[in-house]
């Protein structure tokens, strides 16, 4: 790729990245002098950073490269892995941002100690960090090395080989990364990835905007006009089992495996226990629901416009963004895409990184060798567990390079090995009292066996493929899982019932906003759905079909009843959560009551 001077991108890129980097060390200097400052900010997170944050977590190059690739072979059904996020991202916000908060938690494993045992500690502590090292971190550097390759012809820039290249680009984005997770902590990390996503936004939002001008010749409501009569079936997000998301699996595997990355992976919900009280972690995680409504804009509208403007003739369905990218973005602002593309990257290791580094910390160390360790200890432990953990990633994701087509599609396969017993295990943990530890630990023994086998095992052991969507084995694998804790449970109760008891140092009044805001974002993802879809934008014979406004209307109708009814219900409920806490609604604006309480019986809205 050619922006008309490789030295003018390289130099804009790096004095963009320098500006984030100076404004988040001003902004943290003096903050890690301690473990609350080092591993949650402090605990002075407000909502915007964490959504900030969030955003730039979850979203990297693999997203920006794989669902627009996805977009050009296909349609949009893949964008159910973020759109139908929502419905997992209020359950977080509502129901159990207010449970860690009230606990005092630093990481996910540590509520599971207390309400299981350290054993049950220790093995999701295992699976997370099995997981992290040698599958999410390693594919997110070597996803974003490969859309830099793709946008840079690197090899022949620099007169080296492929290989090295890979290398190389990896080896400069982890380093980097390294750098702000185990030097600068978590609010370090927040910062950067909020100045990161802002630049994400942007540039998300004008490529699809320039391809489409590009697409009509000049005019952009050409460009929209063609994509919406030419082949409309490209703009379908109702996936068949033909594609890789069949529609049905949203409401089967999809649900939990969303609930799991949103509601229990520890590098995501990190952010949220670092909220400075419940309202801002709760306006936080709810604000990122509504940027994940962006991702089909940003994120695999580009990979249909390149559909239209190159046909089949791109040699792999990974270059469709990196080839709209070349020919529609301006050559002065190749910098800053550079420096957003690694952002983007950077942001994802850098918090999977820092996290990491906490659990070894505080769940390894801390938990089984030495429960003494004062701050300065852990930070220390933390920062040469973060820089080991940094250096197998960096090892292992070059290698990733031998690994079979398909990567997005695998990627997710692996990640079945440690997200439903995980989540499987959180939610039995909260819903229940007399589950026993054993319950937890026979499970997880029991998933990673039995999802090997429906996965590959069959495969490679009898020559029989299972004919089952690997998203609906997620869910079959947690109903049976829930049902085995149960069970046990049923067979061999915990002597005494679990308690919840609250131990909050934050303010714990609910953000005024967030049931209202939860039924427009639910409003929303339906809406979405319907424009993409037979009756909307896919629609064969018309821009949309009949039936498309009566739905439309449908919606806004339904979401306007649940909303006045939600408001009047939670006016009623914010008063008395006031009264409760004595605290007044200035008072609560003003950060006053900050080590308010949380009451056990007042854990859910």
């Amino acid at each position: 790729m050619n922006f008309g001077g490789i030295g003018f991108t390289l130099i804009s890129a790096t004095f963009f990245m320098g500006l984030v980097a100076w404004y988040s060390y001003v902004k943290t200097k003096g903050e890690v002098s301690d473990s609350a400052g080092y591993f949650l900010a402090g605990r002075g997170l407000s909502g915007g950073f964490i959504a900030g944050s969030l955003l730039l977590t979850n979203l990297s190059a693999e997203q920006l490269v794989g669902l627009n690739g996805q977009a050009y072979r296909t349609n949009l059904s893949n964008m159910a892995w973020e759109v139908t996020a929502a419905f997992s991202i209020i359950i977080m916000a509502i129901y159990l941002l207010p449970k860690y908060l009230g606990g005092n938690f630093t990481t996910l494993p540590e509520f599971l100690s207390k309400r299981f045992d350290e054993g049950v500690r220790q093995y999701t502590v295992l699976l997370f960090m099995l997981g992290y090292i040698f599958v999410t971190a390693p594919s997110m550097l070597y996803s974003g090395a490969l859309a830099v390759l793709q946008l840079f012809n690197f090899p022949e820039l620099f007169g080296i080989s492929y290989e090295a290249s890979v290398w190389i680009i990896i080896w400069i984005i982890g380093i980097i990364g390294a750098i702000y997770a185990i030097f600068g902590g978590l609010k370090a990390v927040a910062i950067s990835d909020t100045l990161n996503g802002i630049g994400l936004i942007i540039i998300g939002l004008l490529v699809p905007i320039l391809g489409l001008i590009a697409l009509g010749d000049g005019n952009m409501f050409s460009g929209m006009k063609e994509i919406a009569t030419v082949h409309p079936e490209k703009l379908n997000s109702i996936g068949t089992e033909k594609d890789s998301v069949p529609f049905g699996t949203i409401f089967t595997g999809m649900i939990f495996a969303n609930l799991f990355y949103w509601a229990s992976n520890q590098y995501v919900i990190q952010r949220t226990l670092g909220a400075k009280n419940l309202a801002e972690g709760q306006k936080g995680v709810i604000i990122s629901g509504f940027y994940k409504l962006l991702v089909p804009l940003a994120m695999m509208i580009p990979g249909v416009i390149a559909f239209h403007m190159y046909g089949s003739n791109l040699k792999s369905v990974d270059l469709a963004y990196p080839a709209l990218i070349s020919d529609v973005l301006p050559t002065w602002m190749s910098g800053f895409f550079l420096a957003v593309l690694l952002g983007a990257v950077l942001s994802s290791f850098n918090s999977l990184l820092n996290s990491a580094a906490t659990m070894f910390a505080l769940d390894i160390y801390k938990a089984r060798f030495n429960p003494d360790a004062d701050d300065q200890k852990l930070i220390s432990v933390s920062k040469i567990s973060g820089t080991l953990l940094a250096v197998v990633s960096l090892c292992i994701a070059p290698l990733l390079m031998n690994a079979p087509e398909g990567l997005w599609d695998l990627i997710r396969r692996f990640t079945g090995f440690f997200n439903i017993p995980i989540i499987a295990i959180l939610l039995v943990g909260i819903f229940t009292k007399r589950v026993p530890a054993l319950a937890a630990k026979v499970v997880i023994i029991f998933h990673v066996i039995t999802y090997y086998m429906l996965i590959w095992g069959t495969q490679q052991l009898f020559n029989f493929t299972v004919p089952i969507h690997f998203i609906h084995i997620y869910a079959i694998l947690f109903v049976a899982e829930v049902v085995i804790m149960i069970a046990i449970g049923y067979w061999k109760p915990r002597t005494t019932p679990y308690t919840f008891r609250s131990e909050a140092v934050v303010n714990m009044i609910p953000w005024k906003y967030s049931l209202p805001l939860s039924v427009v974002l639910l409003a929303l993802v339906a809406i979405i759905y319907v424009i993409f879809s037979p009756i909307g934008l896919a629609y064969a014979g018309g821009f949309v079909s009949n039936s498309f406004w009566p739905a439309i209307v449908g919606i806004l109708a339904v979401t306007l009843i649940l909303s006045i009814l939600t408001i009047k219900k939670w006016n009623k409920s914010y008063a008395g959560y006031l009264q409760k806490e004595n605290v007044s609604a200035p008072q609560m604006l003003k950060g006053k009551n900050k080590t308010a309480k949380l009451n056990p019986r007042t854990t859910e809205l």
